[in-house]
């Protein structure tokens, strides 16, 4: 698929910033250096979010906090600060209107502006809040280099999508629908000969409108999933692409690998494929097919930091796993997405690992 954002550095740009903040919880630990040094070699991608991500922290070591005068207006200091971030997503439409990397890199360049300057951090009772130095850069850069800039690099090429914990349903051109997830976005091409829907990122439930002499395609990233009529969910997410099917049947294709993939699923089936054509297949009821649209987030021996990433779409802040082996722990649980951050305690308390609470936007998950 094309696109103004790739996945894999959507991925590269969440990782720097969870590097970001390891780093500076553990500045002396030569294991974690060596661990970052392997990160880093393994693709360019890493080596340029890392670099973006510093970046972006020097900008902001550069802007002065908050000063007494500018803090009566009664809010404490991260209320006025998810009042700046929401704003600057609610302003997402006119930045929609401007065209190519130049736009971006000005609403990023405001956005961390207006962050580092709400983002002063005190101690208030038992609670840790950070000084102006490289932890609060760290939470500010992780909103615009990991949210801001590639949500905004899919969004103004969308027709649809959607903002963190949010799910919508559209109706297309030809009565089917599509479910957005929370941090979705779809292209849609419907015309005479084609219909065809692009997930540009995120995760959807389609219920497609039979037509024989139209197949109904979705793309997501190099895969293609063909139907004529039938209900079934695609996701995409760090370079692999699923597809659970809750009645019907569909073909899931991968050409570009070699051989090809060809793969036929029929109702409680489900495939993940990754880019270089390696297939995983499962089944599962069909009535846990994307139970994220009724707000159960379902784990069967799945990572903590894949479990984790699907968590991030319904927290409006930061998920940090500070240590990779946990991360890598299989996690098997229903968990409520309504309410993401008991969620996360609770795949914590399963994995005897601790979630602290830095601010009301960081969450940081490490071993107890």
């Amino acid at each position: 698929m094309t696109g103004m954002t790739n996945p894999a550095q959507a991925k590269a740009a969440k990782e720097a910033t969870d590097w970001i903040i390891r780093l500076h919880e553990a500045p002396e630990d030569r294991e974690l250096k060596a661990e970052f040094d392997v990160w880093c070699a393994q693709d360019p991608l890493h080596l340029d979010a890392w670099n973006a991500t510093r970046r972006t922290a020097d900008l902001m070591a550069g802007i002065a906090p908050l000063g007494a005068d500018q803090a009566k207006d009664g809010k404490a200091d991260w209320q006025r600060f998810l009042d700046a971030r929401r704003a600057s997503e609610d302003d997402l439409a006119d930045v929609r209107t401007a065209a190519g990397e130049d736009a971006i890199a000005a609403r990023a360049e405001e956005t961390a502006k207006v962050i580092a300057a709400q983002s002063r951090f005190k101690k208030r009772g038992n609670t840790s809040w950070r000084g102006i130095g490289l932890g609060g850069i760290a939470i500010a850069a992780s909103l615009v280099a990991a949210i801001i800039g590639p949500r905004i690099a899919t969004e103004m090429q969308a027709d649809h999508f959607t903002k963190t914990a949010e799910i919508t349903t559209v109706t297309l051109a030809d009565n089917s629908t599509v479910t957005l997830a929370p941090e979705s976005a779809i292209k849609v091409r419907m015309d005479g000969t084609t219909r065809f829907v692009e997930l540009l990122s995120g995760e959807a439930f389609f219920e497609v409108t039979p037509d024989p002499q139209k197949p109904f395609t979705v793309g997501a990233d190099a895969v293609t999933v063909t139907v004529l009529g039938t209900g079934f969910d695609v996701s995409d997410t760090a370079g692999r692409s699923s597809v659970a099917v809750e009645h019907g049947l569909v073909r899931v294709e991968n050409a570009p690998t070699v051989p090809p993939v060809s793969e036929l699923l029929e109702a409680g089936q489900q495939a993940r494929v990754s880019r270089d054509g390696q297939v995983r297949r499962s089944t599962a009821p069909a009535s846990q097919i994307a139970a994220w649209r009724h707000n159960q987030l379902i784990a069967q021996d799945q990572p903590l930091g894949e479990i984790v990433d699907r968590l991030r779409r319904y927290y409006t802040g930061t998920i940090v796993i500070t240590d990779a082996e946990l991360s890598r722990q299989t996690v098997t649980g229903v968990y409520r997405l309504d309410d993401p951050i008991s969620a996360l305690r609770g795949m914590a308390r399963a994995q005897k690992a601790t979630v602290r609470e830095i601010t009301p936007w960081l969450l940081v998950v490490s071993p107890s």
